[in-house]
């Protein structure tokens, strides 16, 4: 029997909330050792929620894409305030009708009331002050929110950068997705929590059409545990975008593709030493497939392999590893897809069954897909000594 989770957070969700504001911090509390519950007004534990994609692509306000489906935990009528220690509001379109919702009213003021943490990025704001909870509170929130914020009594603080969280009391308030790194660890403290061992330096290779949420999960979930993490890319400098494709199950033979995120690098390929960084982390997607040619990229991967130092590859991720010939006698699973290229290259298959089962063999864990980050970043941050404590 697993070890029971030393806090659980709910998350209150719904249509077309936005993709990486549900899904990030979902699945970085999990990999931190945290039960999370995810529902919506009208569905059932099982059912899925349509999420958006919202990004900044030089119109005056932001655009929308259709983004992944989101698999719900729990049924919304069963939530018991009692049983959680927190709860985060995701933002995107959803809050605007969540906000009219008097069940959803009433849970935020239960945990306001019983003194939990509360959590809310970008247009939740919209729900916290419609439950009243706002008044005297100082918070940020996406900028087209702040009429409504000062209207509800609050102090309006200005998220510059956009990325700038901020915590008052045990309410934590944040503009939108790029600044998840903070309001994550900012509610881990809030829920009482300690991050330990988090001075690492990570990298990450990435391409265009990386995987949506393979890229931005481990970024901003390593982020969040104070890591330095650098995101790089062949033939692209820092402040350069990698577009990313959103992979998912339809009902079709195999996943579909639409287009994600923009994904901005932070760093320059060309300045990469490998000997700086502890731990070297490969995402999914199509990227993989153009990555796997480049011999300055199969050249970074054989030297964190051969010095033995933490590498994490997931989904078809591990085409790099197959050419980089780092395979030979290791244990390893991928995207299922992938069995017949891991065993030409030498390695051991692991089925992963379920999809979201991850593997570690020394140095390397590998992850079958983006279902799996909660396990895959969890075994990546125990081969690198950091956990998150509670009192």
């Amino acid at each position: 029997m697993a070890p029971k989770a030393p806090k659980a957070v709910l998350f209150i969700v719904g249509d077309y909330v936005e993709d990486y504001e549900v899904m990030v911090p979902f699945q970085t509390l999990q990999a931190f050792g945290i039960h999370v519950d995810a529902v919506c007004p009208g569905k059932q534990a099982g059912g899925i929620i349509r999420t958006a994609v919202h990004d900044f692509e030089g119109d005056q306000t932001y655009s929308e894409k259709r983004g992944h489906n989101f698999t719900l935990t729990k049924c919304f009528k069963e939530v018991k305030v009692s049983d959680y220690d927190g709860l985060v509001i995701p933002g995107g379109r959803a809050p605007e009708y969540l906000s009219l919702d008097q069940a959803v009213l009433s849970i935020v003021q239960q945990f306001h009331n019983a003194d939990k943490p509360i959590a809310s990025i970008c247009h939740g704001q919209l729900i916290l002050g419609a439950a009243g909870v706002l008044k005297g509170k100082k918070c940020t929130a996406y900028p087209a929110v702040k009429p409504f914020v000062i209207a509800a009594g609050a102090e309006w603080l200005d998220a510059d950068p956009i990325s700038r969280c901020f915590t008052d009391g045990k309410l934590v308030t944040g503009a939108a997705w790029p600044g998840h790194p903070e309001f994550v660890a900012q509610f881990i403290l809030a829920l009482g929590g300690k991050i330990k061992g988090g001075n690492k330096k990570i990298l990450l290779l990435v391409g265009d059409y990386v995987e949506d949420y393979e890229v931005m999960v481990p970024f901003q979930a390593l982020l969040a545990l104070g890591y330095a993490v650098h995101a790089v890319c062949p033939g692209k400098e820092a402040g350069a975008i990698c577009r990313t494709a959103i992979h998912d199950f339809e009902g079709d033979q195999t996943y579909s593709e639409k287009p994600g995120h923009n994904f901005t690098l932070n760093a320059s390929f060309t300045e990469v030493n490998a000997e700086e960084y502890d731990a070297l982390v490969i995402p999914g997607g199509r990227a993989p497939e153009y990555l796997a040619l480049n011999e300055d990229v199969l050249s970074i991967v054989r030297s964190f392999m051969s010095s033995s130092k933490p590498v994490a590859s997931i989904c078809h991720g591990q085409l790099i590893l197959a050419a980089a010939g780092v395979l030979a006698g290791r244990k390893c699973t991928a995207y299922p897809a992938l069995e017949p290229v891991v065993v030409a290259a030498g390695g051991q298959w692991l089925g992963p069954d379920p999809i979201s089962a991850c593997f570690t063999d020394g140095n390397l864990v590998t992850g079958a897909a983006w279902p799996g980050h909660p396990e895959f970043i969890a075994q990546l941050m125990k081969l690198l000594d950091t956990r998150v404590d509670f009192a």
